[in-house]
């Protein structure tokens, strides 16, 4: 099955940011991802959803390189990606966080921030290099720092922040890079409403001019924060529209509750 996305500017829009085309991904005999296709617009905001079990982990670590392709390909910016490993990746212009909360937990929290940056302005493994004089790392460092909205923890081990500002610190280092593709995976997850709330005002921040996608299962925070949402079921795209139409879409109320409406409350 075949969905195409139309932009939200006219036909002669520029190439998708992230273009998928008949992917495919097996482990053994088990066919996980079944021919996925979308076309994701630049500067837009996408959110992938569906059942438990639908592929949706697979097909994001399809996406940044950790797993390669059965077959198809996946397109970033234009250029194929397929077979390429994720710092490749990375510096064609993508960055990923993870389910689980992916950080230094004994560097301070600049200093995870710095380390996210060196390799993006050219930096490499040097012994002679004093971090604390290289300007434009520690500059970029703390306009990200004041960004995720962290300056007062800016010294502290980053083990000993709260759960909400370590996933923020998380996004931070996801952005600290300067990508202008980010994929998000459930950032929102384990927080409590309060917590999610500001994480999505958060993510709408970083990710002005930027493109977004991100599995999320909290649906308030997909019909929030999306442009646009992507239905992925039993390993292919089955749907792509606004949260409105998603919403009402009942193809995708079948897919998730056998017929019933699609609420914000289903998670």
């Amino acid at each position: 099955m075949s969905v195409l996305v139309p932009t939200l500017s006219s036909a002669a829009s520029t190439v998708p940011a992230i273009e998928l085309i008949d992917v495919r991904k097996s482990f053994g005999k088990t066919e996980i991802i079944r021919g996925a296709n979308l076309q994701i617009a630049q500067g837009q905001r996408y959110a992938l959803i569906g059942p438990n079990g639908a592929g949706k982990s697979t097909l994001f670590n399809l996406i940044s390189g950790r797993f390669p392709l059965s077959s198809g390909d996946i397109l970033l910016n234009g250029t194929s990606i397929a077979g390429r490993k994720s710092h490749q990746i990375n510096r064609l212009g993508l960055s990923r966080s993870f389910q689980i909360t992916n950080i230094f937990h004994r560097l301070s929290v600049f200093e995870n921030l710095r380390c996210a940056v060196l390799w993006s302005l050219g930096y490499r493994y040097s012994f002679w290099h004093r971090l604390s004089a290289l300007k434009d790392a520690n500059e970029r460092s703390e306009k990200v720092l004041e960004e995720i909205g962290l300056q007062a923890r800016r010294n502290i081990e980053a083990g000993l922040l709260t759960y909400a500002e370590q996933r923020a610190l998380e996004i931070g280092i996801t952005i600290a890079g300067g990508t202008s593709v980010i994929l998000l995976d459930e950032p929102t997850a384990g927080m409590s409403r309060s917590e999610a709330e500001a994480a999505v005002e958060l993510i709408r921040k970083v990710t002005v001019g930027k493109t977004l996608l991100m599995v999320e299962h909290d649906m308030s925070v997909v019909f929030d924060l999306a442009d646009r949402v992507a239905v992925l079921v039993y390993g292919e795209i089955i749907a792509c529209d606004t949260p409105a139409e998603i919403r009402n879409n009942q193809q995708v109320q079948q897919a998730y509750l056998g017929g019933s409406t699609l609420s914000e409350e289903v998670v």
